[in-house]
């Protein structure tokens, strides 16, 4: 799981920096935005259950 959360926020980090040096691109920045925000929801979730399991 956490090898996926890496996946996706490397894409993320990607995304958004193509998305803000191309402008004819800038909807790559917006899916790049959405992918961290979907990452550090994941983490969220993830961290809050594992205290919830110890």
């Amino acid at each position: 799981m956490n090898i996926l959360l890496v996946i996706v926020i490397v894409v993320a980090v990607i995304l958004a920096i193509t998305g803000g040096l191309v402008e004819s691109l800038n909807f790559l920045l917006w899916v790049g935005i959405i992918l961290a925000v979907i990452a550090i929801i994941a983490w969220l979730i993830r961290s809050l259950s594992g205290r919830n399991n110890v």
